[in-house]
């Protein structure tokens, strides 16, 4: 019994070491959003529980090394111990309501996170190959920042223009995946001014690792004010060639298509209105209007020697290409 008390007692001391040496590490960055301050109890409470059942295990088996071990000229057998339905029933049944416990902590606490305020403020989210856009529908604009408001929760409604994305600033904690063809949804509730960077959590392809945006939170005065300047910014921003401008900037087609000449995974735009492009098949044709717009509407359709067909299909309409188009013209 003796060392049963004097090992359970290293457990326990061992067990706070060993949390309090973690926590001081500081491994979560800083709380940004209402849903964070719960996920980050269930992070703390994990550590807890990993401190206690690591001390668990290392503390007994190092007592035993130590306390236990052979002593020199010893040749005599080791004591026989035949098994102990009790302790195998107890480390079975105890892990089990420790389990059961952490699932209805854990259950309450995704129930907070995905709880639904009536207010909240709906922006669109759209990810691409390699970039982030935002659509704000109450103020009728688009954006390549995600600029919100400190206090109110954010409804965002998201999307992905051709593989699996995923959603995340690690300052608000929660992600969400983004799946084409269907529309996912995240709440988050910012509660701290300060700009911050919303990641791809999900391997995209090349460039995943530079798929980040900014976001910005602001007093609820700036957000209206920055809404009001992105309005104007928007219907002052009326010709297709501004409009093609901003579909490209906000769509990730400058990710592959430079417009200062130099090479990336597509041709550069910089000077291809009305020259000659090679095909793959050693063909030759004019990137003419029609051109663009069958490449842009069926990338695969005519692919220029040196690339390989990647480039992914987005849904933009006949007006949309068009504006593209217009743009890519103004680029000599």
């Amino acid at each position: 019994m003796r060392h049963f008390i004097i090992a359970g007692v290293l457990v326990i001391a061992a067990s706070f070491g060993i949390y309090f040496g973690l926590a001081s590490v500081d491994m979560l960055p800083v709380q940004a959003s209402t849903q964070a301050v719960g996920i980050d109890w269930m992070w703390d409470i994990q550590l807890m529980a990993m401190s206690f059942l690591f001390a668990l295990i290392f503390v007994p088996m190092l007592y035993s090394l130590i306390v236990f071990r052979r002593r020199k000229g010893d040749t005599s057998d080791g004591e026989h111990f035949e098994g102990n339905n009790a302790l195998e029933i107890g480390w079975t049944v105890i892990p089990l309501f420790v389990v059961v416990f952490f699932a209805y902590l854990g259950a309450g606490n995704l129930a907070d996170t995905l709880r639904a305020d009536p207010d909240a403020m709906v922006v669109k989210v759209t990810g691409f190959q390699w970039g982030w856009k935002f659509a704000y529908p109450e103020y009728g604009f688009e954006s390549k920042e995600l600029y919100l408001p400190v206090d109110q929760q954010i409804w965002l409604k998201m999307e992905s223009n051709d593989v699996l994305h995923s959603f995340w600033v690690p300052e608000f904690r929660p992600k969400q995946d983004l799946v084409p063809g269907r529309v996912t949804e995240l709440r988050v509730t910012p509660n701290l001014v300060g700009s911050y960077k919303v990641r791809c959590a999900e391997l995209c392809g090349t460039s995943h690792a530079f798929m980040e945006s900014p976001v910005i939170v602001v007093e609820e005065d700036d957000f209206v004010k920055w809404a009001i300047e992105q309005q104007a910014l928007a219907a002052a921003a009326n010709t297709p060639e501004s409009q093609g401008e901003l579909l490209v900037s906000t769509n990730g087609c400058v990710a592959c298509h430079s417009i200062n000449g130099t090479t990336g995974q597509g041709p550069t735009w910089l000077g291809l209105f009305g020259s000659d492009v090679e095909l793959t098949d050693g063909s030759i044709v004019v990137a003419d209007e029609a051109f663009i717009t069958e490449s842009i509407a069926d990338p695969a359709a005519k692919v220029v020697k040196g690339f390989a067909p990647v480039m992914p299909l987005y849904p933009f309409t006949n007006e949309e290409i068009a504006n593209i188009v217009a743009y890519i013209k103004t680029l000599k």
